[in-house]
């Protein structure tokens, strides 16, 4: 049971400088992030943002090209940079010359390895459509375990993170990472972010308690050079990237500048009536134009988020579209074994490729069929390999082993696992 936020101790209040650094100093990836460590401790966290178009241009390598926008929750900082946490986010990567894939995911880091899924359900999760989506994960009511929501409806739990002390001083990152800047393209992205305290009402952080970190210059800003006072940063090695608020954490605004087209976001399908207590037809309206303030404005949402966990009923309904590799046609084998091999940091002759099939609708929980792959993920593509590897993270770590599935028709990472995650 979840204690009253009364007989918590007091959590530090302070912008998590050092860690958030230490965190995102990175030599491969390239950060725009804001952290905040709210003066109490959390049991949520709740991201929300548009599906922007996000571009590559004609270089790069395969698997060395991509970039992500993501919610990342540290249920327990004492363990620096190398913390178990989960993330949830918008991921992009480059596929080929003319491909590339698209599309929300969630992973866990935990003590000797992690995991990472595809999230297929949801309305078109898969296409840049500019469309709101929500990120959450939530602290199960008994246990150690955080449950992991897309658009206000559960997509998986964690399994390995570690008690929370009383008092600890939680952190939550939100921003855009890069790999190969020269060759990605990302328009304005507006993050915002609240957290759910032991009372269970959601809040924002301040902003004296924020940390922000650019790996690259901020664009336009000058680089401080003694030998040459007039030059600043500019693209493509650079961010935009600003927080809009004095005194509250409201929103974390990050781009990678480029050319691109503004959208009008269509209304998403809408469901009349109440589904889990949620006034859906309110839910449809609030996702479509204020979705940071869905959680207090659309009646019934936040005690389904925290007991239901399956709010949102035109996301179930919807069957989304795919997200097609530009240019056509399915990926090589070869050139998936390459890419996870590139991913995972080991040598390509060391990872095994095999294909196979998934059958549609063979995940369910809650009685609705959540997960279920789209019929151009039925056809998969699986590499493995016992080598030693860095996993799909940068914490400085080395695991034995990993297991990663691709869909055979877009390439798209399906799930994988790494280190003793694979054994759990």
């Amino acid at each position: 049971m979840v204690l009253p936020l009364a007989a918590a101790a007091p959590a530090s209040a302070s912008a998590p400088v050092q860690s958030c650094n230490e965190t995102h100093q990175a030599r491969i990836f390239f950060w725009a992030v804001a952290c905040t460590q709210p003066g109490q401790p959390v049991i949520g966290a709740f991201g929300t943002w548009r599906n922007v178009p996000i571009t590559f241009g004609s270089g790069g390598d395969s698997g060395s090209v991509q970039a992500s926008n993501y919610l990342t929750m540290v249920p327990n900082t004492e363990g620096g940079m190398f913390a178990n946490r989960i993330e949830v986010g918008l991921y992009a990567e480059k596929t080929g010359a003319t491909t590339s894939t698209y599309g929300p995911r969630w992973t866990e880091l935990g003590n000797s390895g992690g995991k990472t899924k595809a999230i297929t359900s949801g309305i078109n999760p898969a296409v840049a459509d500019n469309m709101n989506h929500t990120y959450m994960t939530v602290r199960q009511a008994s246990g150690d375990q955080w449950d992991v929501l897309y658009d206000f409806n559960w997509v998986g739990s964690t399994t390995d993170q570690l008690k929370v002390p009383r008092g600890n001083s939680n952190r939550i990152d939100i921003g855009l990472e890069i790999m190969g800047p020269q060759h990605v393209t990302v328009p304005e992205i507006a993050n915002r972010v609240q957290f759910m305290a032991e009372n269970k009402a959601w809040s924002r952080a301040a902003t004296a308690d924020t940390a922000q970190v650019t790996t690259l210059g901020i664009c336009g800003q000058s680089k401080g050079l003694p030998s040459d006072p007039t030059a600043v940063y500019t693209a493509p090695y650079c961010f935009n990237a600003k927080l809009t608020d004095a005194t509250k954490f409201t929103q974390w605004t990050v781009s990678k500048p480029g050319a691109t087209t503004s959208q009008t976001s269509p209304l998403p399908p809408q469901s009349a009536g109440t589904f889990n207590g949620v006034d859906q037809k309110a839910l449809s309206r609030c996702l479509a134009t204020d979705p940071n303030a869905c959680m207090t404005s659309v009646p019934g949402l936040s005690t389904c988020v925290q007991t239901a966990k399956v709010c949102n009923a035109a996301a179930l309904q919807s069957a989304p579209r795919s997200s097609a590799r530009a240019g056509g046609g399915p990926g090589e084998n070869a050139d998936i074994g390459a890419r996870a091999a590139a991913s995972f940091g080991v040598a390509q002759n060391s990872v095994r490729v095999s294909t196979g099939t998934r059958a549609p609708g063979a995940a369910a929980t809650f009685g609705l069929s959540l997960q279920s792959p789209t019929a151009s993920d039925t056809n998969v593509v699986t590499v493995d390999s016992s080598a030693p590897n860095h996993g799909l993270e940068r914490r400085g770590l080395t695991f034995e082993g990993f297991r990663a599935t691709y869909s055979a028709s877009t390439g798209r990472l399906l799930d994988a696992c790494w280190g003793q995650m694979c054994r759990s």
